[in-house]
């Protein structure tokens, strides 16, 4: 049964409740039936809260991953110019070990 169909029943039982004049026997059938589809319907909610959670979770995992290679990429990046930079100075100088 789904949570639609669950959800329907439930409003269903409870339309008869307000409107039909119900007896003890017919009336302890809908209730513990009622308590039978809410149980379904909690069961089905929880199943979706835990699916949804791992999918986030699953997306915040990817975007910590993205993070830290952008960081590293940065980081590279930056070793990099500061490479370059020492290149540039070390030029200006006439090289490293000339001693200028």
């Amino acid at each position: 049964m789904t949570y639609r169909e669950a959800i329907e029943e439930l409003e269903t039982i409870l339309r008869a409740l307000e409107t039909d004049a119900v007896d003890v026997d017919d009336l302890t059938t809908r209730v513990e039936r009622s308590a039978e589809l809410i149980r379904l319907c909690r069961h089905k909610l929880r199943h979706a809260e835990a699916s949804l959670d791992r999918v986030f979770d699953t997306l915040d995992d990817e975007d910590e991953a993205d993070e830290l290679a952008e960081d590293e990429d940065d980081q590279e990046a930056d070793e990099g110019a500061d490479e370059d930079e020492n290149d540039e100075h070390d030029d200006l100088r006439g090289g490293p070990g000339r001693g200028w």
